[in-house]
């Protein structure tokens, strides 16, 4: 058994999902920019139902790296899967983005506009952001950056786990007294 064709499924399976989360979010918000207010909304409760179904298949992803993790020989770094996507861990982690997201909010005041925290948590990243985390998505309309999409997708997360606040103004990300804390055990 090919234990790692399954993880590049979920990975596969992952960043489709993260697209159509993406484009609802941005669907959502043109409906709302045109006082849609009723399919803004249901655009809204679509994309949370997504963002769960997304954080139950990374949890099912987890587990299975877990059962078979030791077994499961390495896949060869460098080869793209099929429709432009990255093999599993060429990109840099969700995870990975964390700590420069808490610090660089705390060092802007707790609170700004997402550009400025994704251009800070950039510059502090440098380092460790891969050849693949620069390049831009295949995915319309945005063909954004990899990194960013990243990082974005971890501001999620950390919105989820109470790090960072879900009510901030559209476009501004803010760190809560949990995120503060959680930040303080690192240092």
């Amino acid at each position: 058994m090919d234990t790692n064709e399954v993880n590049g499924a979920f990975e596969i399976l992952l960043e489709e999902l993260e697209g159509v989360v993406k484009a609802l979010n941005d669907n959502g918000a043109a409906a709302f920019k045109g006082a849609n207010y009723e399919k803004a909304q249901e655009l809204i409760q679509d994309a949370t139902r997504l963002a769960d179904f997304h954080d139950k298949v990374k949890s099912l992803q987890s587990e299975w790296q877990t059962l078979f993790a030791p077994k499961a020989p390495k896949r060869k770094a460098g080869k793209r899967a099929h429709r432009g996507r990255l093999s599993r861990g060429l990109r840099t982690p969700e995870d990975a983005f964390v700590i420069p997201i808490l610090d660089t909010l705390v060092e802007m005041g707790g609170s700004a506009p997402m550009r400025k925290v994704l251009t800070a948590v950039g510059k502090k990243m440098k380092p460790v952001l891969n050849k693949h985390d620069r390049e831009r998505l295949s995915s319309p309309p945005t063909f954004e950056i990899r990194w960013r999409n990243t990082a974005e997708w971890c501001r999620y997360k950390m919105v989820r786990d109470g790090l960072l606040k879900g009510d901030s103004p559209r476009g501004v990300w803010e760190i809560t007294d949990k995120g503060r804390k959680a930040l303080e055990k690192t240092k």
